[in-house]
């Protein structure tokens, strides 16, 4: 199967900048996997979608301030992208510069891109692959750096610095367990007041974690997808959680992922054809022809071309059917990526019992 089976033509005026004023206010693709037939909606609907029984999983990660500026002892300016605290001084990121920082160096760091350094300092350690290792070793916890000078890490394709806004608003209302670096975006549809409305419909719901990494935007540079290679994310899948998609399934709800990321927790841990907690880093790589073990419908926003993210709900409703409705949605003029709309997808076939 090849990336460019999965190339749409996006234009860029439809890339959402900002979210809309309120956030269950967006559109709502519906799609029938099965069929591929859609329904334009609006996300507000949503209750209509979800019967009493079904089980909303969600991610609780909370994205962190990780982008961080600075500059070398010498003056070279650079940008710091933490991907994973791995202590409380430490951490793996990705720094950009023009000449790559050897172990040993000091960066002093600034409250904004090109500010004078405000005191901070991180020191480069070492490396592991393409990340580099950075310690705070002998001044704050890395977290209370980030919390002071650290700003929020906005994808790529959104062109414009993060403002005070984007504090709350890169952020769902069930954001719990810091670790993220990119927001899962399905999930920040969802009010407090939806969320409340749902329960007493009956529809149940519970978490699971994943902490989204940079690497959630790396693209496929393989012709043939099956070379390439897809990164690592850690997750938790607790008992409480599994035992909630058995409990779904046996009184015949359905298991909705909230997000692709809650795809990817679930069915990590499945892969042995029953749903078992799971703590760790998973690189699971979703594409058509994957058999789902534990997701009967997706909420997810719409993904970017020949991404493994589109790749994944392809494998949910076909290729067919989701670049069908992906044309369809460029047409009708949806906004799309992070702040953008959602979509709601029916599996394409029934799947196997969790």
């Amino acid at each position: 199967m090849l990336r460019s089976d999965f190339h749409f033509e996006l234009p860029e005026e439809l890339i959402a900048q900002y979210p809309l004023s309120e956030r269950s206010a967006s559109r709502l693709l519906c799609l029938d996997g099965a069929s591929g037939a859609i329904v334009h909606r609006q996300f507000s609907d949503l209750l209509d979608l979800l019967q009493p029984g079904d089980l909303l999983v969600f991610n609780d990660t909370r994205v962190i301030p990780a982008r961080l500026w600075g500059q070398k002892e010498t003056g070279g300016k650079l940008e710091i992208l933490v991907e994973r605290l791995t202590g409380t001084h430490t951490a793996l990121a990705h720094i950009r510069c023009s000449k790559s920082p050897k172990p040993g160096t000091r960066i002093q760091l600034s409250a904004e891109p090109g500010a004078e350094p405000c005191g901070l300092e991180l020191e480069v350690t070492g490396r592991d692959d393409a990340l580099f290792v950075i310690s705070s070793e002998g001044g704050p916890a890395l977290s209370e750096i980030m919390n002071e000078v650290g700003h929020m890490p906005l994808p790529p394709y959104i062109e414009r610095s993060d403002e005070a806004s984007d504090q709350e608003r890169y952020q769902t209302v069930f954001a719990a367990r810091e670790g993220a670096v990119a927001a899962p975006t399905a999930g920040l549809h969802f009010t407090e007041a939806l969320l409340a409305k749902a329960a007493a419909k009956g529809v149940q719901s519970c978490t699971v974690t994943l902490h989204v990494g940079a690497g959630t935007f790396q693209p496929v540079r393989a012709d043939n997808i099956l070379d390439h290679k897809m990164h690592s994310e850690y997750i938790e899948v607790n008992e409480a959680a599994c035992e909630a998609v058995r409990a779904a399934r046996a009184r015949g709800g359905r298991v909705v992922a909230v997000g692709t990321t809650a795809v990817r927790s679930l069915e990590s841990a499945s892969v042995s054809g029953q749903i078992e907690p799971f703590t760790g880093d998973t690189d699971i790589f979703i594409y058509p022809g994957y058999d789902f073990r534990s997701v009967d419908a997706v909420i997810t926003n719409f993904h970017l071309p020949e991404s493994t993210l589109l790749m994944l709900v392809s494998a949910f409703a076909s290729r067919e059917h989701i670049m069908a409705a992906y044309a369809e949605a460029v047409a009708q003029r949806y906004r799309f990526f992070s702040y953008g709309d959602a979509m709601f997808i029916t599996a394409g076939k029934q799947q196997e019992s969790a």
